[in-house]
Parts: C-alpha cells; structure tokens; sequence
C-alpha cells in the first residue's frame, strides 16, 4: 500500500451537492432512526477541527506530509458536515454552527487539558504519531462503513448519493492513514507496544466523550448490531490485525458486544 500526497492534493476539494435534491427529504423524509444517526454524524464531522488541534501539538506537525493531508482532510470532512447539515435543515432540525456551538458548549471541562495532554506525550515518546496514524485509520474504516450500513438501512436515494460521495472521499482518508501505520508500526516494536496498549486501553467508536453516550449506544447497534453490521466490524477487525503488532485486539468486536 502506498500514498502520494501530491496526487491527493490534486484531488482534494469540497464536496460536490449542487446537482442534489435537498427538498427530497421534505417529500421523502428519513425516519426517526436514520435522523438520529444523521445527528451524530454531523456533529462528529464538525468536530474534526478539534481532532486536528490535537494532532499538531505534537511532534506530528514536523511532518509536512502528514500536516499537508490534514489540512486536506480537515478541509474535506467540514464540508462533509455541512451537507448533513443541508440535510438536517430539510427535516427542520437544527444545524450548523448554532447545534455545533452548543456541543462544544456542553464538552466536560477535561476537553480543555487534553491538547496538553498530547503534547507532553509527545515529549515523552516519539512514537505517538503511529498513534495517532493507527487510530485516524481505525476511525476511518468505522465512519465509512458505518456511512455504508446507514444507506442500506435508510434507503433513501438522495442520502445513498450523497453518502457515496462521503465514502469516496473517506477512502482517500483511509489510504492516507493505513499507509503511515502500516510504515510507522513496522519500523518500530516499541511504537507496536505503545499504540497497542492506547487502543486497547482507550480506543472507543468515534464520537464518544463528544456526543452523549446513549447516542454512542444506538449508532453502533443499529449500524453494527445485525448480521450484516456485524459482519462488517469483523472485516475492520481483520483490517487492525494486518497493521504491524495489532493482531487479536478485536475493537470493532468488542465496541458492538458492549452495546448488544
């Protein structure tokens, strides 16, 4: 596996909704189980600038190929929030800055500690970039997927559309971070150690400790709580093994079993 940054720099840009039919989902509107995951995922997306922050103070802001994707990346996934948000908007929630305000707003005051957190870990060790890779990749695979299993579940035309387009866009995502864990793990036993105990020990489905763990609860299990959603965190789980030194974590596995 292999990413040139100069090619996703090319094809990076925001995402394209201008031929979609937002009005659809007034005419057509999604249930209340594919509204509430809709709200989870626009408030995570939006929180990516947060993410970010907490990547750059540490020693990964010394790599300009991973500080040019990330600003890539953060660029993307903003705009991946707002076209939910359109969404959201048709169906007369609320959205946007004033939903996302209101987030932040009820963040638990130890959100504040943790860009230090980060940093003196970095200090400490300069394996904390596999880290971050690893996990970015983690977190990649299960927003993608879980992008997937909602266009199945909902069925709605104009959602799988716009969906597929977020996938496209989270698969570069992907190729981007599996590449630099796959490269920073296998150069290092002692990165290895250190990214798989931080995973087993606070690896959690993205958006906890952002959105309130009752909404953490019903995505993964409508998402992943069937057959299919099952079948399809076993696959990410097998993804985790082949990184170097991560076999038998089983996160996917796990993170679904605490919520059946």
């Amino acid at each position: 596996m292999s990413f040139d940054i100069d090619t996703y720099q090319s094809l990076s840009a925001k995402l394209e909704v201008g031929d979609l039919d937002f009005d659809a989902f007034r005419d057509q509107p999604l249930d209340p189980k594919a509204l509430r995951c809709l709200r989870y995922m626009h408030d995570v997306e939006n929180h990516t600038v947060c993410y970010l922050r907490d990547v750059l103070v540490t020693r990964a802001h010394r790599d300009p190929e991973v500080t040019s994707f990330l600003t890539m990346w953060n660029y993307e996934e903003f705009w991946h929030g707002e076209a939910i948000a359109r969404i959201l908007d048709a169906h007369d929630e609320q959205a946007g800055t004033g939903r996302i305000a209101a987030l932040r707003q009820r963040l638990p005051k130890r959100d504040a500690w943790r860009p230090l957190t980060f940093q003196l870990a970095s200090a400490i060790t300069p394996h904390l970039t596999a880290v971050h890779m690893t996990w970015g990749a983690v977190n990649e695979w299960t927003t993608q997927a879980g992008y997937a299993r909602l266009a199945k579940l909902a069925g709605h035309p104009t959602l799988s559309e716009l969906l597929r387009r977020i996938m496209k866009q989270e698969g570069r995502h992907i190729d981007f971070y599996a590449t630099q864990a796959k490269g920073r793990l296998a150069d290092s036993r002692a990165a290895q150690r250190l990214t798989r105990w931080a995973l087993r020990r606070f690896w959690a489905p993205v958006g906890s400790g952002v959105v309130p763990e009752p909404e953490v609860d019903f995505l993964r299990t409508y998402l992943f709580g069937d057959d299919d959603g099952r079948a399809m965190a076993d696959r990410i789980d097998r993804r985790v093994d082949r990184l170097p030194g991560l076999e038998g974590l089983n996160l996917l596995r796990g993170a679904v079993a605490v919520a059946a």
